[in-house]
C-alpha cells in the first residue's frame, strides 16, 4: 500500500533504537540506561501526581522545570527548551536552526540519528572523519556551514572533546549554531553550559534518560541564548504545545532538585566503568577512553559479532554496529551494576577460554 505514501516517506531510512529484548533474566548492556533507579524524591513526586488534576492539560511551557533546570545551570529560564526527550529536543533543533543552503557539518562515526534527521527534513550534511584514533579534530570543522552538531562525549565511541577545543571552535565558527550534544557528559566530561552566555551561537542539549534515570518519563531540553530558545518555540508550539506530561515534569523537577543522589549514582558508574575498563584490557582489549556510561571495545584476535553472539548466548546483551566498517569490530558496553558487569566479565572470560 506504499502508493499512499508521501514521496519524502519513500526516501526515509528511519533510525533504529537498541534492541528492548522481552526475555527475562537478561543481563542488558545494550543501551546506555542508568543501571540505578531514579530517585526517591521522583517516585514521591509522581505518585503525588496520580490525582484528579490529569484531567487537565499538563503546563504547556513547562515553566516550573525550565526555572529548576535554569537554576541548577546558574541561567534564566528564558535560557531552557524542554522537550519529550532529547530526541525531540534534537528534531527542533534540526527544523529550527540548522536547516541552511549550506550543509551541515556532524562526524562520520556519532549518533546515527543525526543523518536520518537530515533526511527528514530535507538538510544537505557532510560527515567529517574523525582521527585514527577516534576523536574529533576541531581543525577540520574549521570551514563555511550551515550549522555544526556533534556529542561529546561522542557516541558510540566515548571518547572526550576538551571544553577548550570547544570554545576554540566557537570563536572561528560564528556564523552558524554549533550545537553540542551533552546526553553523556555527567559520566566523566566538562560541560559547554557554561559558554552559552558568552557564545550566542552555541546550544547544549541534555537529556534525563541517562545520569538522572528516568529513560521511561521521555524529557529532555536545551540551553543557549534566549534567540535560539525562541526558534525552538517557535518550532514546537507549531507541533505539539503540550510535549511534556504532568508525570513527566514533576518527576524531572524532582531529579534536577536531587542533586545529592544524581552525584552519588554517577559517581557509582564511573568507578564501576573504570573496573571494567580494567579487566578488559587485561584480557587482551583494546578499549578507547571513555568519558560516557559505556565503553568501546575490540580484541585483536577475535570478531566482534562472534562475541556478541556469545555473550547473548550467556544472556548477556551488548550492542555490535556492523556499519560503518571503521566501527565493526568494536563493541559497546553499557556500564551496569557491579554484580552485572562481573557476569559479563565472566562471560567474556568463557568466551575467550581464560
Amino acid at each position: 500500500m506504499s502508493q499512499y505514501w508521501s514521496k519524502l516517506v519513500h526516501t526515509l531510512t528511519p533510525y533504529v533504537p537498541g534492541e528492548q529484548p522481552k526475555i527475562n533474566n537478561l543481563i542488558k548492556l545494550n543501551t546506555n540506561e542508568n543501571p540505578y533507579g531514579p530517585s526517591p524524591k521522583v517516585i514521591a513526586a509522581l505518585q503525588k501526581e496520580a490525582a484528579d488534576s490529569l484531567r487537565l492539560y499538563p503546563d504547556p511551557n513547562s515553566d516550573a522545570l525550565k526555572q529548576a533546570i535554569a537554576e541548577y545551570h546558574g541561567l534564566n529560564a528564558n535560557q531552557v527548551f524542554v522537550g519529550n526527550g532529547s530526541d525531540e529536543v534534537l528534531a527542533h533543533v534540526f527544523n529550527a536552526l540548522l536547516k541552511h543552503d549550506k550543509p551541515i557539518l556532524f562526524p562520520d562515526i556519532t549518533y546515527s540519528f543525526y543523518p536520518v534527521y537530515c533526511g527528514l527534513y530535507e538538510i544537505d550534511f557532510e560527515t567529517i572523519p574523525l582521527s585514527e584514533a577516534f576523536e574529533i579534530n576541531v581543525d577540520d570543522y574549521l570551514k563555511a556551514n550551515g550549522g555544526i552538531i556533534f556529542p561529546n562525549p561522542n557516541a558510540p565511541t566515548g571518547r572526550l572533546l576538551k571544553l577548550s577545543e570547544i570554545e576554540r571552535l566557537l570563536k572561528h565558527n560564528t556564523d552558524s549554531v554549533v550545537v553540542i550534544d551533552e546526553a553523556y557528559v555527567d559520566f566523566g566530561g566538562e560541560s559547554a553550559v557554561g559558554l552559552v552566555s558568552r557564545y550566542p551561537q552555541l546550544l547544549v542539549t541534555h537529556t534525563f534518560s541517562k545520569a538522572r534515570s528516568l529513560a521511561g518519563l521521555r524529557v529532555g531540553y536545551a540551553v543557549g541564548h534566549p534567540d535560539l530558545i525562541d526558534a525552538l518555540h517557535r518550532v514546537k508550539d507549531s507541533f505539539n504545545s503540550y510535549p511534556l506530561d504532568r508525570f513527566a515534569q514533576a518527576g524531572a523537577i524532582a531529579a534536577m532538585n536531587d542533586t545529592a543522589y544524581f552525584e552519588e549514582t554517577r559517581q557509582r558508574v564511573i568507578k564501576t566503568r573504570e573496573s571494567v575498563v580494567d579487566a578488559l584490557e587485561a584480557m587482551g582489549f583494546e578499549v578507547l577512553p571513555s568519558g560516557a556510561n559505556f565503553i568501546f571495545a575490540r580484541h585483536p584476535k577475535y570478531e566482534a559479532e562472534a562475541l556478541a553472539t556469545s555473550l547473548r548466548e550467556q544472556k548477556v546483551i551488548i550492542r555490535h554496529f556492523k556499519k560503518p566498517a571503521r566501527i565493526d569490530q568494536f563493541l559497546r558496553i553499557t556500564i551496569g551494576t557491579d554484580v552485572e558487569c562481573k557476569a559479563l566479565v565472566q562471560a567474556l572470560k568463557k568466551t575467550l577460554k581464560m
